[in-house]
């Protein structure tokens, strides 16, 4: 049985890991236990952050929802409440993006829910 020398592969899994710690400071660029270390970390926290970017969005356009609705005289929840009841489908990005660029659409929208609360 002849020999298998694997230089070739544990040269390809290093350039691997050093390719994906490009931008890296210091010895975690370009040191392979040192960068194999760093990426793995980063995998991990990008796996995380990617779960955590949906909920921080979804907590700013609550809060832009909010403060448009109070120039209204209404509160958020009253006013998903309202689009509730009279049958609006509108996601909160969306809302939230209306509420900045088109504050007429966004009142329009402000007074359904109201007339759907009385």
């Amino acid at each position: 049985m002849s020999r298998v020398k694997r230089g070739v592969a544990g040269h390809a899994k290093h350039k691997k890991v050093l390719q994906r710690a490009k931008g890296f400071y210091g010895r975690r660029k370009n040191t392979i236990r040192a960068a194999k270390a760093a990426v793995d970390h980063a995998l991990v926290y990008s796996y995380r952050d990617r779960k955590n970017r949906k909920r921080t969005f979804r907590a700013l356009w609550i809060q832009r929802i909010n403060a448009a609705t109070r120039e209204h005289g209404l509160t958020y929840g009253r006013f998903i409440d309202g689009l509730g009841k009279a049958g609006v489908e509108v996601d909160r990005k969306v809302l939230a993006d209306l509420a900045v660029r088109e504050p007429a659409t966004f009142q329009a929208l402000v007074a359904k829910a109201q007339s759907a609360l009385q």
